[in-house]
């Protein structure tokens, strides 16, 4: 038997809505990337300006770091949906999956070394072909998996950095790199295609670790797609009413938690050890608070109604950060307008939230004649062609 895409009737909307929203937190955020060489700078020293940095502490504690994860974990949920159905119906899902995570990792190679170097798509795809060894497991033991993935690797990474920062105090400073931030703006800003191209390539192996992403994933991303594949087996989504004492409890402890740990680098001294653990730990907890925020507000038909043209922005969620980046290069970037550089961090978040706004209207006009955006429409057709 056939595994056959989601129909339009089977979609769960708070899923579509969590996915909106975060696209949303995620277009803000890479905003940053997309007008400025945001990734060798100091942060937390390099806002002269106190309507930048405000925006920026703002962006730092409510949506760096606590956006991603939360993709990572509907990317789980989603795959392990489709695994469900796929084993109801008697269908092949390994062979489809892989095909389908296969599209995703070309889409994901254009995107980066094409348009921007930012992608997280590549990332997802091979993060994808991990969870597929382990989508049959029993929920218990994906969310098992997934806390040791997650917690051990990084708590001893945290702590080794703590420990460094009292053998040798400068090794936890965040690093300002000058001679990068300057390529950058030539580059991006004046510089020719090939030029661009030389820079997006030099920027995506720094922000890969020269490759190591391959391996870093094991320890980031994956245990996020697992945690996201436990959820979707015990439905907590779909069954968020019923569930609406776990979620509340959830969402208090989790959102108290995380906000604190989020602070850190404003109560604390910033350096790489409580920015590290602002966003490896802070995040996701944060990003857990948001999912059940938006579970039990989707519970609410009228809440559900009102928030349904978010949803239609993450039915095409593909179509959407794809879009983000062609319109935000094309802005900046030297064969477009120019203005890599030249803007404010206020000004730029204010760009990716109209830039968003015009997304929510795009996908509204777009739903009332197709059942799924542009790309998906590919992505499907890839997928489902020898189906």
């Amino acid at each position: 038997m056939s595994i056959k895409p989601t129909g339009v009737n089977e979609r769960i909307i708070s899923i579509d809505v969590m996915r909106g929203f975060a696209l949303l937190g995620i277009f803000v955020v890479n905003m940053l990337f997309f007008h400025s060489p945001y990734i060798y700078i100091n942060p937390y020293t390099w806002f002269q300006n106190p309507s930048d940095f405000e925006t920026f502490k703002m962006i730092d504690i409510f949506v760096q770091g606590s956006v991603y994860p939360l993709f990572s974990m509907l990317f789980g949920y989603g795959l392990a949906m489709q695994f469900l159905k796929s084993t109801a119906n008697g269908g092949p899902f390994a062979k489809f999956a892989v095909r389908r995570l296969t599209v995703l990792l070309i889409i994901g190679c254009i995107h980066a070394f094409l348009i921007w170097a930012g992608d997280i798509l590549i990332t997802y795809a091979l993060a994808g072909f991990v969870l597929i060894l382990m989508i049959r497991l029993k929920p218990i033991w994906l969310l098992f998996i997934s806390i040791f993935l997650f917690l051990i690797p990084n708590g001893l990474l945290y702590g080794l950095v703590y420990l460094g920062s009292f053998l040798e105090p400068n090794a936890t400073i965040i690093y300002t790199g000058i001679q990068e931030i300057e390529a950058s703006i030539v580059a991006y800003g004046q510089g020719s295609w090939g030029d661009i191209f030389s820079q997006r390539l030099a920027d995506w192996l720094y922000m890969s670790g020269n490759g190591l992403i391959v391996i870093s994933m094991l320890f980031t991303i994956v245990p996020f797609l697992l945690l996201g594949a436990a959820a979707a087996k015990w439905k907590l989504i779909e069954r968020a009413r019923e569930l609406k004492v776990y979620w509340m409890i959830t969402v208090l402890v989790m959102l108290i938690v995380g906000t604190v740990i989020k602070w850190l680098p404003y109560l604390l001294e910033a350096n790489l050890f409580t920015m590290g653990i602002q966003d490896t730990f802070g995040g996701p907890l944060q990003a857990i608070a948001y999912a059940g925020i938006i579970a039990l507000v989707c519970s609410i038909p009228f809440a559900a109604k009102i928030l349904s043209p978010i949803s239609k922005v993450g039915r095409m969620s593909m179509t959407t950060y794809l879009m983000q980046s062609i319109i935000a290069t094309t802005i900046f970037y030297a064969y477009g307008f120019g203005l890599y550089g030249k803007i404010d961090l206020s000004t730029g978040t204010w760009m990716a939230i109209g830039i968003y706004a015009f997304q929510v209207v795009f996908a509204e006009i777009w739903f009332t004649k197709f059942k799924q955006g542009p790309v998906e429409m590919l992505w499907r057709k890839l997928t489902y062609s020898n189906n």
